[in-house]
């Protein structure tokens, strides 16, 4: 049995607490510590609810980053370093009081038990990594996992890179950003969803539900959305700061999911949204390259990349409840096929072997 310990900053989309879910179901043991809560009430196992700021100083400087990158992403990953003194001041003091905290869970949970640290999101303890330099000079395993912006947008953290034996992403794009990554798809327990429900009106639903506007490309669906409703009979569901239980249900009663498309640094192909409304059987329009929707085997996907891809797939679904049944039925199976606690772990064990993990 191998004992596996996840740290994340947040628990993003519930994808880190599957993985956690994921090892215990088959046969392992496993804890999560995430840092700070996360809004959407994702469940937890351990979280320490270290302030996470919103509206300070720190969040300007987080979205003058975001500005200043957007546009302009290579396929080379950067390291992250703070951009003034501020920054790194706040960083430093941030560790500073965040540590008593920190070492007493280390202690309290017996974290220096476990022999495989899974860092989700490629971030430490601190922000120095110097907890995974102490556990890696220990003998432990270390391995990162990278889901989004913390690639596009924060960099990578260079002493914890500089340690890890095993570099994993869900992300395509992330493959030409960082070359010894990795792929892995997401686990997902499709037990947490409620069963598909049946049409009860002649509108066809269409949801979108965005955590960040700008990354999903909303603007865009919304302007294809109202140029539909004047030529079709249909009703759209903009859910946003939806508790998620609430909104499983909502997603539920649709015909068809809109999950981005033509967005900014938000990546393409598909996130935990996506997954959800695939194992319900739902039509999921996402955006994504052709190089990816190539090498996505079996993609059940609905891809549009632009204004009119999103039109026409979109009356193509309205017009054809049967290509709607069936795009559904594909999705539910590629799900089981790829994203099964089962699959994902034998994957994830032959990387493990791979790299001398085990």
């Amino acid at each position: 049995m191998l004992k596996i310990l996840h740290i994340a900053p947040i628990n993003f989309a519930g994808v880190p607490y599957d993985f956690f879910q994921m090892h215990n179901a088959c046969g392992d043991y496993s804890r999560i510590i995430t840092l700070h809560q996360n809004e959407r009430v994702f469940p937890e196992d351990v979280c320490l609810k270290l302030p996470l700021p919103n509206y300070s100083l720190v969040e300007i400087l987080r979205r003058k980053k975001v500005t200043e990158i957007e546009g302009k992403l290579s396929n080379n990953v950067r390291y992250f370093n703070p951009k003034n003194p501020i920054e790194k001041t706040y960083y430093n003091l941030y560790d500073f009081f965040a540590k008593p905290r920190i070492e007493k869970a280390i202690s309290d949970y017996n974290l220096a038990d476990f022999d495989i640290i899974h860092y989700d999101g490629g971030l430490d303890f601190y922000r120095n990594a110097k907890q995974a330099i102490k556990w890696k000079k220990q003998g432990k395993k270390i391995v990162c996992c990278y889901y989004g912006s913390d690639l596009r947008i924060r960099g990578l953290i260079k002493e914890l890179d500089e340690i890890s034996d095993l570099n994993i992403t869900s992300e395509y794009d992330h493959l030409t950003l960082k070359k010894d990554l990795e792929y892995l798809f997401y686990p997902y327990d499709t037990s947490e969803l409620p069963q598909k429900k049946e049409r009860t009106s002649d509108a066809v639903k269409i949801i979108h539900s965005p955590t960040n506007r700008k990354y999903k490309g909303t603007e865009l669906i919304i302007s294809v959305i109202e140029k539909i409703k004047k030529e079709r009979k249909i009703e759209f569901l903009l859910m946003e700061n939806v508790e998620r239980n609430r909104l499983l249900e909502i997603k539920s009663q649709c015909d068809i999911s809109i999950d981005q498309v033509g967005g900014t640094m938000g990546g393409t192909g598909y996130g935990k949204a996506g997954l959800e409304t695939l194992a319900m059987g739902i039509p999921t329009i996402t955006n994504m390259t052709k190089e990816y929707s190539n090498w996505l085997k079996e993609n059940p996907f609905v891809v549009a990349n632009d204004f009119n891809e999103l039109y026409n797939n979109l009356i193509e679904l309205v017009d054809d409840e049967k290509a709607r049944i069936d795009i559904g039925k594909r999705g539910i199976d590629w799900i089981n096929k790829y994203h099964s606690f089962g699959e994902v772990d034998k994957r994830l064990k032959h990387l493990y072997q791979k790299y001398g993990i085990i």
